[in-house]
């Protein structure tokens, strides 16, 4: 990823805590002539010192069955993002631009074959994004989790190679800067407003 040294955040624990905020991602790989890509929700663990993403997709989805043991895959997580105005910047001679925040993962994935393996995959994620949903889980009907549990592929991916790009208006003045925060702060708009969030953490 094209990343301007202002722009380069390489604190891993930052990165991490991002992507765990935005874990619906696309990851993307190419096979036969072509690129695949699937938007899936993924969990990050860290262990040893490693960084391991996991996630599953249907078995009818080709993508899996073109990953290679010798060629990285590319997770992209990205969000928020927000139109810039350059009537906010002090100089009129300036043109609009996008503030965003992006982080790429790469790795080479993993299948993971077992159903014990799928199942721990599904549980974890209940536990990540709707822990109140296993009480439901435990006792649906065992053929209809069976049945579900066959048509998933369960896979990991240990991060080899981690960029972030925190593009948040490093490069203008610290006046352009407060005007920026405090019109995406003004907007009914989360994403605009998560941005300004991001800017104010990193300071004006």
């Amino acid at each position: 990823m094209y990343t301007p040294k202002h722009f380069e955040e390489k604190d891993l624990s930052k990165l991490v805590e991002f992507m765990k905020e935005y874990n619906f991602a696309a990851m993307v790989n190419s096979a036969k002539k072509r690129y695949w890509a699937t938007h899936l929700p993924f969990l990050i663990e860290e262990s040893g010192g490693e960084i391991i993403l996991k996630a599953h997709m249907a078995k009818a989805n080709p993508q899996w069955a073109n990953f290679k043991t010798d060629e990285d895959v590319l997770v992209i997580f990205q969000e928020p993002h927000a139109y810039i105005s350059p009537k906010l910047y002090e100089d009129p001679v300036s043109v609009p631009t996008w503030n965003y925040i992006a982080v790429h993962a790469y790795g080479i994935p993993e299948i993971l074959p077992s159903i014990e393996e799928r199942i721990s995959i599904l549980e974890d994620s209940f536990k990540v994004f709707e822990s109140s949903f296993k009480d439901q889980w435990d006792v649906l009907p065992a053929d209809y989790k069976n049945e579900l549990l066959e048509g998933i592929v369960a896979f990991r991916i240990k991060i080899t190679n981690i960029e972030g790009k925190f593009k948040l208006s490093q490069n203008r003045t610290a006046g352009d800067r407060t005007r920026i925060i405090e019109n995406l702060a003004d907007k009914e708009d989360k994403v605009k407003s998560d941005i300004a969030d991001f800017m104010n953490k990193r300071g004006k």
